[in-house]
């Protein structure tokens, strides 16, 4: 937070803080290596208090709730934004209202209870782009209510939330001082990949920076709102049916994501869209070739990079980060999905073991 020009008016007796940041990088064992690209490294957001990049936000969300004398929280979620709002408003001792995604993980939403959040779910929330809209428009009304806030992960309605995910550029730059080329970053509505890229744009401002890497955007293909666009040339996001699984950037409308086509295409990023299967099989790949446990959402990065250098885009040695946004814990279905066939027997006798094994 002390990094954060915007939070200057946050006191020290006003911040929530629970250790979110400074999360490590660590370089690609197998994965790159196997791909062609020997400078691959992940940012492990997952390492996070509540498992996802999203107590970024919700530590400068509620720090401001608390400097402004807010108790009542409105919010939206598909799992992570809910867990990490949730568990800052315990701390803060703010009443924590979510609207859930139609269909949300049940290791996400049990999270979200767990640190005693109300929630509540409405019907195709999250798949059509009129619903989610007039559910945003509900929950703004009741957030204009003198002791209130809603807190929705996106610029559009979290600016100052939101600015809490650019430290995620600042870290970046100090793990990588010497050379960074490109940034992988998943989107839904796309705030997190605009504060990535915003974070590299106010360093350069600031003078830290000479040149920040290249910012790509990659989605899910049924959840196309911004980087198919991107990559068209097109200035404008587009609302979309979604039909993706990937739960987390199950986001039907634009929401920030014109912004990041104008940032992205600035900092020389493109945009990139990988199928659902393409995602769980890079899960799966990073469990078993990377020892690192992450949701479907947080593969999404990964596959894009590699897309990326099938298509020639980046080259073999370039400095790349994927964000590994998310712990696997947060989707019990994509476990079982990977696990589904890795049966145990129980053995008789402790002297069976040698037999087994």
């Amino acid at each position: 937070a002390d990094a954060l020009p915007e939070l200057v008016h946050v006191l020290p007796e006003h911040r929530v803080q629970l250790g979110e940041g400074d999360t490590p990088l660590v370089r690609s064992i197998k994965v790159g290596p196997d791909a062609g690209l020997s400078a691959l490294y992940f940012k492990l957001e997952s390492c996070n208090p509540t498992g996802s990049y999203k107590d970024r936000f919700a530590a400068a969300a509620v720090s401001d709730m608390v400097a402004c004398q807010k108790r009542r929280c409105l919010a939206t979620s598909s799992g992570n934004t809910g867990s990490a709002l949730a568990a800052y408003c315990a701390a803060a001792g703010i009443e924590c209202s979510i609207a859930i995604i139609d269909g949300a993980p049940q290791g996400k939403i049990r999270q979200m209870q767990a640190y005693g959040a109300r929630l509540f779910s409405v019907h195709n929330f999250g798949h059509d782009h009129q619903i989610n809209e007039n559910v945003m428009k509900t929950l703004h009304q009741l957030s204009e209510e003198a002791d209130s806030a809603m807190q929705v992960s996106a610029f559009k309605f979290s600016p100052l939330g939101m600015s809490g995910v650019q430290s995620v550029s600042y870290e970046l730059v100090d793990q990588l001082p010497d050379r960074l080329d490109h940034v992988f970053c998943q989107a839904g509505g796309g705030g997190m990949t605009w504060a990535v890229a915003r974070g590299f744009s106010l360093l350069e401002k600031q003078e830290r920076l000479h040149k920040g890497p290249a910012v790509h955007c990659v989605q899910p293909e049924g959840n196309n709102t911004i980087a198919g666009p991107l990559r068209e040339g097109k200035d404008q996001g587009q609302n979309v049916q979604g039909t993706s699984t990937i739960s987390g950037l199950q986001v039907s409308n634009v929401l920030d994501g014109n912004h990041v086509i104008a940032d992205c295409r600035k900092s020389g990023g493109n945009g990139f869209l990988v199928s659902d299967e393409e995602i769980y099989a890079v899960q799966a790949r990073l469990a078993r070739e990377e020892g690192l446990f992450c949701e479907p959402a947080a593969a999404v990065s990964v596959a894009g990079a590699l897309q990326a250098h099938q298509r020639g885009e980046i080259q073999s040695d370039d400095v790349t980060v994927c964000l590994i946004t998310g712990t696997g814990f947060k989707d019990e279905r994509s476990i079982i999905k990977m696990t589904q066939t890795a049966a145990f027997p129980t053995l008789d006798m402790w002297q069976d073991i040698p037999a087994y094994l």
